[in-house]
């Protein structure tokens, strides 16, 4: 093999592949009545898709994203009004603003991956930046998927 050919297979990025039982266990806690794990985050661990962390704390959610990662988000929002209180799940894709523009452009076909196993969510979001990852912004973006919001039936005027 010629130098040549050895520094363009260097440069071409690899295909990306998943942990999916990781990956599966970790979605299946997210969505469990029975435990307290509300969110997963899944990372890059060179070209497999993998773990990173999992949690309770939206805060803590936020701070795993940064600005020159690739990753995706997996949570669980507690929704509804004073008559009715449901779970409801949002699927993040976060690439952050210093990430490189071939990474960028592979994220649609890693996503597609790994949608295959998260493949149950109301939303879908993407983000980049830290002022994105707002607990008020997904909640909204929540509402407006859920269609009708029953209340108390007193209206703001």
């Amino acid at each position: 093999m010629t130098i040549s050919r050895l520094l363009l297979r260097q440069q071409m990025p690899q295909a990306t592949s998943l942990d999916k039982e990781s990956i599966r266990e970790a979605y299946e806690d997210v969505r469990s009545d029975l435990t307290d794990t509300e969110w997963s985050v899944f990372k890059f661990d060179g070209a497999q898709i993998v773990v990173h962390g999992r949690g309770q704390c939206f805060e803590e959610f936020r701070q795993q994203f940064g600005d020159q990662e690739r990753a995706f988000g997996y949570i669980r929002i507690q929704m509804g009004d004073e008559m009715s209180k449901r779970k409801k799940f949002i699927f993040l894709t976060w690439i952050g603003q210093e990430v490189g523009v071939i990474q960028r452009a592979k994220m649609s076909t890693d996503k597609a991956l790994i949608k295959d196993v998260l493949n149950n969510f109301a939303v879908e979001l993407q983000a980049g930046v830290e002022a994105e990852l707002d607990i008020e912004l997904f909640r909204e973006a929540l509402n407006r998927a859920g269609g009708a919001n029953y209340g108390t039936g007193i209206r703001d005027n």
